[in-house]
């Protein structure tokens, strides 16, 4: 290469040099003057907090944490507490004595251990008879196990025996498990799952079968056509009472 080749490429060089750091100089400035603007027009790192903080969990474009979920109220148990009861098993005449609750989705009895208070629970189907101390009131209860029902019961249940002998009238003591609905544009709006009571009564007739009723003059009445006219009566003087207590006293005078 001559002398004035190599004077001509260091020019052609220099300016190659000197359009790359022109170009790179324009980007970097176009970069500030963008990162000014923005903030320039009030966007601020707090605000952008605010901002992302304020979406839903499903707000398109970002992802929460949905906290609104409230747990789970009320427990399987019916007296949600241990009481003085007798606990007797299978085919024995004698009872246990122990504190105890009755466990009305698993079906069992729970109770402590009278020296070491440690929890266990027996199940439905070796009990025959549990009686519990409630404010000084005797709850007995015994098993569907083996009884006639109108209905088919799919699962052995514990009930409750308002009324012995003829007219016998009990009472099956459920829990059912709801769970929350929160979630989607017609839910309920239920943050929580629940543990909600309900019942079902049920009267025996001469056969010995358990019949399903409601706690109604309607009801009862179809029970007994014969006692009809006892029965409106009863409901009409006596219709600020608890529906269960004014059911029981009607047939009391059967």
């Amino acid at each position: 290469m001559t002398k004035y080749s190599r004077i001509k490429f260091n020019r052609a060089l220099k300016r190659i040099i000197l359009f790359s750091i022109s170009i790179f100089l324009f980007r970097c400035g176009y970069s500030q003057q963008t990162i000014t603007s923005i903030y320039q027009k009030g966007i601020s790192a707090y605000e952008n907090l605010q901002a992302i903080a304020n979406l839903s969990p499903y707000s398109p474009g970002g992802i929460g944490f949905d906290t609104r979920y409230q747990g789970v109220k009320g427990s399987p148990r019916m007296l949600d507490t241990l009481l003085p009861s007798y606990l007797r098993i299978g085919g024995r005449d004698d009872y246990f004595e122990l504190l105890a609750d009755l466990d009305l989705v698993s079906n069992s009895v729970i109770y402590s251990h009278p020296k070491t208070k440690k929890m266990y629970e027996v199940p439905l189907d070796i009990i025959s008879e549990v009686i519990i101390n409630k404010d000084g009131e005797e709850m007995v209860f015994r098993t569907t196990k083996g009884k006639k029902f109108d209905r088919e019961i799919r699962e052995q249940k514990f009930f409750q025996v308002l009324k012995e002998g003829e007219n016998q009238f009990i009472k099956i003591p459920l829990k059912t498990f709801v769970r929350a609905n929160y979630k989607g544009a017609y839910s309920a709006d239920r943050r929580y799952d629940e543990f909600q009571s309900d019942a079902r009564y049920y009267l025996m007739n001469s056969n010995g079968v358990f019949y399903q009723i409601q706690l109604s003059r309607k009801s009862l009445a179809k029970m007994y056509p014969d006692k009809k006219e006892l029965i409106d009566q009863a409901f009409r003087d006596e219709s600020d009472i608890d529906k269960e207590a004014l059911i029981l006293s009607i047939l009391e005078k059967f």
